[in-house]
């Protein structure tokens, strides 16, 4: 036998075997989704406004998944600007290419599509997309997102009856070109003009139940600038979930859930057989807004009675206390069948401490945000495309300090660099008289502790390192702070950003480039073949297949 034709052979075996395999272990499963994104009047606090809609949707349409599969959507921009979607708590593993942020990708141009292909690898859960660029949040263009765990994975509590979701928000009367061009005129925004429950003011929205049966109920604040409190009228509330932990279940009569954070909780229709209020209100602020639902039992006839209950105001302490009280189910499986509570953070040593303070400098006469005096700015090219491609002069790496400077903030485009498998310790301390949110993208952390005034290496001693709850978006009470254990187990370029979106937009965010020199599939995929490019990306080739 001549040897090209053995080594032909032995090829086909491999192929063979190889397409085997995959039929027998099963490839994980693939959901399509097609999207086109437009302009449309909506009417959300009774005055015409322009928002953005999904398929005609606002919200947009929910995306219900399974751990692992794949979604595939595809996005027609039929604005008249760029636009970019992001996914709210999607840790896109060895694929920041996905992320759908500017720094990690090119905007899907007016007229045109881009195919975002994500894994929910190894997540549960409920978190949210949105609209990442221009203020566009401010005008809809948001969905929940939900993930369940395979039918082999034990759940620690019984299936519910039913399931709600809940897309809660501040809202703004003016549209978002308005907001837009007060805040790129150095000014603050004025206050909301109200609470939105699923893309509707007060009553708009009824979730209707069947008399003792339990539900759960999958909350999202998807405002722009306010935490929230929310609270079911006679009814106890029993947390189960956070950002795809699974909690201890303590019960809550209401509770706080501030800029980008999502949560589940079980309610159990076991009141008489009447409507009942479910309230949204700001916390934090000196005007209260609230809004307001219904629960409607199926089989009741009689209305609301009596007004609807009233919650916590400006109330820190109890906040804290209750943001305290949130922890790890140990012994609960998450995405996988081992318990939650076999990865012992607080045995791990910490490689590195981050100190993060938060400010609010005035920059050439305009009022800016920043991190360690650093007010982002972005790029002419996508961080992660100038990375890929070794462009020069679009970031440095070590543009964002590790600690506090004390000095006045300026502008400048941040970049932090990190190894792969690093374990940080990230401290953010708030100085102001606002609460603060923020999120980190492509990862999860362990909320360690959060306190009051300054912190100090003492504060560590006061350290929850057993069953601190793990999640991806965390707050920061006024002249307080709060400490993360965070491990860097995902490779690419990620955001760090406030979950204040008009903070976010002046600045008060950075990208974190998680790096490992193996340049291997292993650790990060390639470069999508669809990748859009722009900026000094132009031009350039992605890859043939």
């Amino acid at each position: 036998m001549p040897e090209d034709m053995g080594l032909g052979r032995l090829s086909a075996m491999v192929v063979a075997v190889v397409l085997l395999m995959k039929c027998i272990n099963g490839e994980d499963p693939y959901q399509f989704f097609t999207w086109n994104v437009t302009y449309g009047d909506i009417y959300p606090l009774g005055v015409k406004q322009q928002g953005i809609l999904i398929n005609g949707q606002f919200p947009g349409p929910q995306i219900t998944s399974v751990t692992n599969e794949n979604l595939i959507v595809s996005v027609f921009n039929s604005l008249n600007e760029p636009f970019l979607l992001s996914w709210n708590g999607v840790q896109q593993r060895r694929n920041s290419w996905q992320d759908g942020v500017y720094g990690t990708n090119c905007p899907i141009p007016p007229g045109k599509n881009f195919t975002y292909v994500l894994q929910v690898k190894d997540q549960i859960g409920s978190f949210f997309y949105f609209p990442s660029l221009a203020f566009h949040k401010a005008a809809g263009g948001y969905g929940s997102i939900r993930i369940y765990s395979r039918s082999v994975i034990p759940v620690p509590f019984p299936p519910p009856a039913a399931e709600y979701t809940i897309l809660a928000g501040d809202w703004f009367k003016q549209n978002h070109t308005d907001l837009r061009a007060i805040l790129d005129g150095g000014h603050d925004l004025p206050f909301p003009d109200g609470i939105l429950i699923n893309g509707r003011g007060s009553n708009g929205y009824t979730f209707t139940v069947d008399q003792g049966k339990t539900y759960r109920f999958r909350i999202s604040n998807v405002g722009l600038v306010t935490s929230l409190n929310f609270r079911i009228q006679g009814h106890k509330m029993l947390l189960v979930e956070v950002e795809g932990t699974h909690t201890l279940q303590n019960t809550y009569d209401s509770f706080d859930l501030h800029l980008g954070q999502s949560c589940s909780v079980l309610v159990t229709a076991d009141q008489p057989a009447r409507d009942y209020y479910i309230v949204f209100s700001t916390r934090f602020t000196s005007q209260v807004l609230t809004a307001t639902s219904l629960l409607h039992y199926s089989n009741s006839a009689v209305s609301v009675v009596g007004p609807p209950p009233g919650g916590p105001t400006t109330e820190i302490d109890w906040s804290l206390n209750q943001a305290r009280s949130i922890r790890q189910n140990l012994t609960a499986s998450g995405p996988r069948p081992n318990p939650q509570g076999s990865y012992h953070y607080g045995m791990v040593n910490t490689t590195r401490t981050i100190r993060l303070a938060n400010s609010a400098p005035v920059i050439n006469g305009k009022k800016r945000y920043a991190v360690n005096s650093v007010s982002f700015v972005p790029a002419d090219t996508p961080l992660k495309l100038a990375d890929y491609y070794n462009i020069q002069g679009v970031f440095s790496l070590g543009s964002m300090p590790d600690n506090p400077t004390g000095s006045g903030g300026y502008l400048q485009t941040s970049v932090m660099a990190a190894d792969f498998r690093a374990f940080f310790e990230v401290v953010f301390e708030n100085s102001e008289d606002t609460v603060q949110s923020w999120h980190i993208d492509g990862h999860i952390f362990f909320v360690v502790g959060m306190d009051g005034g300054q912190w100090s290496p003492a504060s560590r001693s006061n350290y929850n390192l057993r069953d601190g709850i793990s999640r991806c978006t965390v707050q920061v009470y006024p002249r307080s702070w709060t400490a993360l254990y965070m491990p860097l187990d995902n490779v690419g370029m990620w955001n760090v950003r406030s979950e204040n979106w008009a903070r976010q937009y002046l600045g008060q965010q950075f990208y974190l480039r998680v790096y490992s020199p193996a340049n291997s599939l292993r650790d990060e995929y390639p470069i999508p073949k669809n990748a859009l490019l722009c900026g000094r990306a132009s031009g350039r080739k992605t890859r043939p297949f």
